[in-house]
């Protein structure tokens, strides 16, 4: 992934501590938490419960960014690439989406207070759609190349990022609350795997047009981000995951999608660039 080294950086949208407590909804994860959800399905578990009601809070992202405000900066600091992410994807969708509601990227380490729960770093990068939050904790990206197999990459990284944002811009459309309404129906075709589904393709709508956007920090997009992106979302897919950690796949458990859906979807969104193409619950094929 290529960055405009002249771009500005807005260091504001990476937010701080987390959020108050509420009994809030669940948080919606893409990566890390997909592993602990499916075994928590598996083994007859409440995926509410993987966002506790503890008050501990670990290491935030107080503070970390106010340096990032040039994208010549992440040279110097590699971690102000989360800012250009968060920009980058957020400039997208406030001109994609009418009346976009700015939210915020929270970064930590071990535990952090949200208004969905308490989140441990075992939960992996989540959206709280209680306070319009995505946090995320970036010790996974380690995870997600040492314990589930992917390339890894800016790529990989942004993709994961841009996921959870599609989350917030499901959320803003309302087709978030709907799913979450219906409650916890899992399956190869059910409303959550189409959630996350939209989601990805949201992802891949935003990683199309990144590279367009005038004076923004991404300014280029190679093949190999492109296959960097879809072998993140094929790590990341039930299937992969069930396999690993059961040595059998269950379909009537799915909760984010398989490794073929996944990618499917992150390329119709890369391929269309138009986030009206991710109607994945119209869709009759998934």
């Amino acid at each position: 992934m290529q960055y405009n080294e002249n771009a500005q950086l807005d260091p504001s949208q990476m937010g701080g501590g987390g959020g108050g407590r509420s009994g809030g909804k669940i948080a919606l994860g893409g990566g890390a938490g997909l592993l602990v959800v499916i075994l928590a399905l598996v083994f007859g578990l409440n995926p509410s419960a993987l966002l506790g009601d503890g008050t501990t809070t670990g290491e935030t992202s107080t503070g970390a960014y106010a340096h990032c405000t040039r994208g010549s900066d992440i040279s110097a600091d590699r971690d102000c690439r989360f800012v250009a992410y968060t920009n980058s994807i957020q400039a997208y969708w406030a001109s994609a989406v009418e009346g976009y509601t700015m939210s915020t990227t929270k970064t930590f380490t071990g535990r952090i207070d949200t208004a969905c729960g308490t989140a441990t770093s075992a939960v992996g990068p989540f959206y709280c759609p209680a306070d319009s939050t995505v946090y995320l904790d970036t010790g996974f990206f380690d995870d997600l190349v040492t314990q589930l197999g992917a390339q890894g990459g800016d790529a990989a990284e942004a993709y994961v990022i841009a996921h959870e944002y599609g989350h917030h811009v499901s959320n803003l459309i309302g087709t978030l609350d709907e799913v979450q309404r219906a409650g916890n129906q899992t399956g190869a075709t059910s409303p959550q795997v189409r959630l996350e589904l939209q989601a990805d393709c949201f992802a891949g709508v935003w990683l199309k047009n990144a590279q367009t956007q005038e004076n923004g920090p991404i300014s280029g997009v190679t093949t190999d981000d492109l296959k960097r992106a879809v072998d993140a979302a094929q790590a990341v897919g039930d299937d992969r995951i069930q396999e690993q950690t059961t040595g059998r796949v269950d379909r009537e458990s799915w909760t984010h999608g398989s490794t073929e859906q996944r990618s499917r979807w992150l390329l119709a969104g890369y391929s269309s660039g138009n986030p009206n193409s991710c109607d994945t619950f119209s869709a009759k094929t998934l």
